[in-house]
């Protein structure tokens, strides 16, 4: 017969002190847990009368045999007015996670939306139990709730919800500033954008009228080239102008020179005529009376010969005069026409001038124009660069701003998970040390039972030992 000793559940005489200084913490932990919960647990009536407040249908009957689908919706209710999130509300981001997963056509069959949707939910409504100071919260507390844990997670819910009624102006203070800050950022990051639209616009704007500027300074030499070309060309006309100037001056006077002489030869003519309109009657009877005195009269023959001559040579000199009078009018119709053209000419060098003078005031109106758009420009970069400034300052405000959320986010949920990791590593602990109580109930149960046969081992021993005594009496 063995009797193995009974293994002592006092901390000291676990086989490591380590896991007794951890196993001590957590029953520290759990003590305080419990102490913090004997404060924070609320009568059942006033749990049931917190929840018909909400407009649920709630009896304390329905708290001591809770109803999971009554819990569901309680916690549901609760999760959609401290969190604003449903069911409903986690649908699409499961949906589309169970599609990414499985793919569209498997996804209702191997993940049914009220399930993939009550996980969902799940998630969100852990995250609020953990900041209500529950962080045992689990799956079966919504499926297999006990009444006991219903009242615990009731108790930290409406405590939470009366403490957060009781903060309510920091609430909405936090939430204002932070709507505000979200606002700011939009405003901003709007105002960054309509800033780079309009930059882009001035830009645009920019190219446009430094084609313009290119096209009219290009058309602006051209036109003072077309200019310079014309003030040669009315050079030249004028040069031509005052030759011909001079050419008709020179004409003018051998046509008065060539008329003074045909007037003079008109006379001359005049004085020979009569003697071409005598009869031949009477020029015989002259000739008669001529010759009857040519012999006495030699010398009046030799005049009248030389008179003869005089007649040839006036007769010779009246056909050059006609040559000359008809070249003369043809001269004359050509400086008509030379005159006509000269008026042409002056026409087109006025009709030339105008258009030098409209071109020289385009022109000046068309400096005047660079000149107006090369101010604007400059205005315009100058108002760009200032605004791209305070874009640069808006967007660095608006960084360090981002930054300083993220930096608190990241401190958050560095905070978050080191306490994740710190419920981690105690329910580790505790579910080591109920492992470990276990087998020492178990060891102890076992210790009991080889006692207790012992036991009837020995009293039918004395029992069979008594009556072998009385036997022998």
């Amino acid at each position: 017969m063995s009797y193995n000793p009974r293994m002592s559940i006092l901390p000291g005489s676990l086989p490591h002190q380590g896991a007794g200084a951890a196993s001590s913490k957590s029953r520290a932990a759990k003590k305080e847990e419990e102490a913090a919960y004997a404060n924070m647990r609320l009568p059942d009536r006033e749990i049931v009368g917190c929840i018909n407040e909400l407009g649920i249908s709630f009896t304390v009957q329905d708290l001591q045999k809770p109803n999971p689908i009554q819990v569901q919706m309680i916690f549901e209710w609760f999760g959609e007015l401290l969190m604003n999130k449903t069911r409903a509300t986690v649908d699409p981001a499961m949906r589309a996670a169970a599609e990414d997963i499985v793919g569209e056509d498997l996804c209702d069959a191997l993940m049914p939306a009220d399930t993939r949707n009550l996980l969902g939910f799940f998630r969100n409504l852990r995250i609020l139990m953990e900041q209500c100071g529950v962080h045992d919260f689990n799956f079966g507390d919504l499926y297999k709730p006990t009444h006991d844990r219903l009242v615990k997670l009731l108790s930290y819910v409406i405590n939470f919800v009366r403490f957060r009624e009781s903060q309510t102006n920091v609430i909405d203070e936090h939430c204002n500033r932070a709507e505000q800050t979200k606002a700011r950022i939009e405003q901003l990051y709007q105002e960054n954008q309509n800033m780079e639209g309009q930059l882009e616009d001035m830009k645009f704007t920019r190219k446009q009228m430094e084609a313009q500027v290119a096209e009219k300074t290009k058309r602006n030499e051209e036109l003072k080239h077309k200019l310079l070309e014309l003030r040669k060309t009315q050079e030249k006309v004028a040069a031509r102008w005052e030759e011909a100037k001079i050419k008709k001056a020179e004409m003018t006077k051998e046509l008065e020179d060539k008329t003074t002489t045909k007037v003079v030869l008109k006379q001359e003519s005049a004085k020979l005529r009569p003697y071409t309109l005598q009869s031949p009657s009477a020029l015989q009877h002259s000739l008669t009376e001529l010759s009857n005195t040519l012999n006495g009269d030699k010398a009046h023959i030799d005049s009248l010969d030389r008179r003869a001559r005089a007649l040839q040579t006036s007769t010779d000199s009246f056909a050059v005069v006609t040559g000359d009078v008809a070249s003369c009018i043809k001269l004359l119709e050509d400086i008509g026409v030379e005159l006509a053209k000269e008026e042409e000419e002056n026409a087109k060098n006025a009709k030339q001038r105008d258009a030098l003078t409209e071109r020289g005031a385009s022109v000046r109106e068309v400096e005047r124009t660079e000149a107006l758009l090369q101010r604007q420009l400059a205005k315009w970069v100058e108002r760009t660069e200032t605004l791209r400034v305070h874009s640069q300052e808006k967007a660095q405000r608006a960084k360090e701003s981002m930054e300083e959320l993220r930096a608190v986010h990241k401190k958050l949920t560095e905070e978050r998970s080191e306490k994740g990791k710190d419920i981690e590593r105690r329910r580790v602990r505790i579910e080591q040390i109920e492992k470990k109580m276990l087998d020492l109930k178990e060891n102890i149960e076992n210790e009991v039972r080889a006692a207790y046969d012992e036991y009837l081992k020995m009293e039918s021993h004395i029992k069979l030992y008594i009556t072998e005594m009385e036997q022998a009496l």
